[in-house]
């Protein structure tokens, strides 16, 4: 019988998750001043931030294994052990290639952190503890996202011993260790009753793939799209075939593959597909414009642009401690559509907002506009996790917390190359104009956010009918 972790151990997990959120609102605000530092394009920009995310998630399945099968908790104090010292590395790093390196590093560790939180909080918690645990889990990132902006642009601009950039790794590290200590002490051992083999082949697919995303995104409008990237593109799709057809005939001969076919024939599984492909990608590329914007464009320091974020993760962090309460009186639908409404509305409100104040756009002024954007995000994430954890049984919930966060993880990588490439595009065909290439971004999302809710309806009686189940 699995023992629950008590407050302690939660509060421990829930440090744990939060240390790969946290990084990546941190490393946003430190992007003008790792440019001044380390001389990097804008293309190396976007490769800081997606190249952490394609670790993190091609990694995350086999974290997940891993922890099914030595214990979530020790795989856990891996990650975190690793996490910290890829911390260091970033730190300490003389050039935009070691940087690059130790953020590769960095997003495996985190890939062994996330699965094993949400798995350990399923099996080991049940009924009303267990929804307010996940809610917890899907609201954690308000407050990861505040610290990491506020004290992320606070850490840059403090400037200590003249580290700037670097202190905003090197905090990572004290938080690691302290983890450690306490961990053991604090946190139960689970691990799954059917240990099972890592998919090693499909790993390997599956960063093919994600590879073959990433870099054309990333370096095909720098390169003028050469034959090799357009290449790659197009080997997307019969990887993604080789990859289903491995899954089955692992499937057959009794073998677990690196995502399970029979988990993928739930819809509640194939709609949190739709759901990271849509919006995930449009959140992790409005981080990043957004944070380019402010203070390459608009000549912010980096505690100023961590400040305009301030109002977007408070009600990011209100919405999901209210998500709960909606849950159990509206269907899973009508939440959903509500966030979504409330993205786009704020999306709208931020274009309008920069139209018209263009470079004199300031924290304040931007603030209404974000407050909406946060709100109806965390309504979103709030859905997408409780879809997708839906019935899983306890053996299947490292797995399918696996698909989950490597979907989430895909998504959120790739949103800054290709949302990126077009803001790039966008401030080309401006003539250098931030605010305008910002607005084309947005414009962008808008149009995402439209498809997501035609989907939403299309599936809303098969959506309240499997939550309900």
């Amino acid at each position: 019988m699995n023992v629950s972790p008590g407050r302690a151990g939660l509060l421990l997990l829930l440090t744990a998750q939060m240390l790969p959120m946290i990084d990546t609102s941190i490393t946003n605000v430190a992007l003008d001043s790792i440019t001044h530092s380390l001389g990097t394009t804008s293309t190396q920009l976007e490769l800081i931030v997606a190249l952490y995310g394609v670790a993190f998630a091609v990694c995350l399945a086999v974290g997940s294994k891993l922890g099914d099968n030595n214990g979530r908790r020790r795989i856990l104090q891996l990650g975190v052990f690793i996490f910290g010292l890829a911390s260091l590395l970033c730190g300490i790093s003389g050039s935009v290639n070691e940087l690059l390196s130790a953020r590769v590093l960095q997003g495996a560790g985190a890939a062994l952190i996330v699965p094993q939180i949400l798995a350990t909080l399923h099996v080991t918690l049940k009924g009303p503890a267990r929804a307010r645990a996940i809610s917890l889990y899907g609201g954690i990132g308000g407050i990861a996202f505040i610290i990491g902006q506020m004290g992320g642009g606070w850490l840059v601009s403090a400037d200590i011993a003249g580290l700037g950039w670097r202190n905003a790794f090197f905090i990572n590290v004290p938080i690691c260790v302290l983890f450690l200590l306490l961990s053991r002490s604090y946190i139960p051992e689970t691990s799954s009753e059917a240990p099972s083999r890592i998919d090693w082949p499909g790993t390997s697919i599956l960063a093919v793939m994600l590879c073959c995303l990433l870099f054309p995104m990333t370096l095909g409008p720098e390169l003028n799209w050469p034959w090799y990237m357009q290449a790659m593109l197009v080997m997307v799709l019969p990887l993604g075939y080789l990859m289903r057809s491995a899954a089955l005939m692992q499937q057959k001969r009794g073998l677990q593959p690196l995502v399970a076919p029979h988990l993928l024939k739930l819809p509640s599984i194939r709609f949190g597909l739709l759901i990271a492909v849509l919006f995930f990608s449009c959140w992790s590329g409005f981080m990043f414009c957004l944070a380019v914007t402010l203070q390459s464009g608009m000549g912010m320091e980096p505690w100023q642009s961590g400040n305009s974020f301030i109002a977007l993760g408070v009600s990011y962090f209100i919405s999901a401690c209210y998500a709960p309460k909606l849950i159990a009186r509206y269907s899973m639908s009508t939440i959903l559509l509500t966030g979504i409404s409330l993205q786009i509305f704020g999306l709208i409100g931020l274009m309008v907002t920069l139209y018209h104040y263009d470079h004199t756009a300031s924290a304040l002024i931007i603030a209404p506009a974000t407050v909406f954007i946060g709100y109806g995000q965390a309504l979103i994430v709030n859905t997408f996790y409780r879809v997708g954890m839906q019935d899983i049984k306890p053996n299947d919930a490292g797995a399918a917390s696996a698909i989950l966060s490597t979907l989430q993880q895909s998504t959120l990588a790739l949103g800054p190359a290709v949302l990126g490439g077009l803001f790039l595009h966008m401030q080309q065909q401006n003539h250098g104009n931030y605010p305008q290439a910002m607005i084309g971004v947005l414009g962008m999302e808008v149009l995402m956010m439209l498809v997501l809710v035609m989907a939403t309806i299309a599936k809303r009686r098969t959506l309240s009918v499997t939550i309900a189940a």
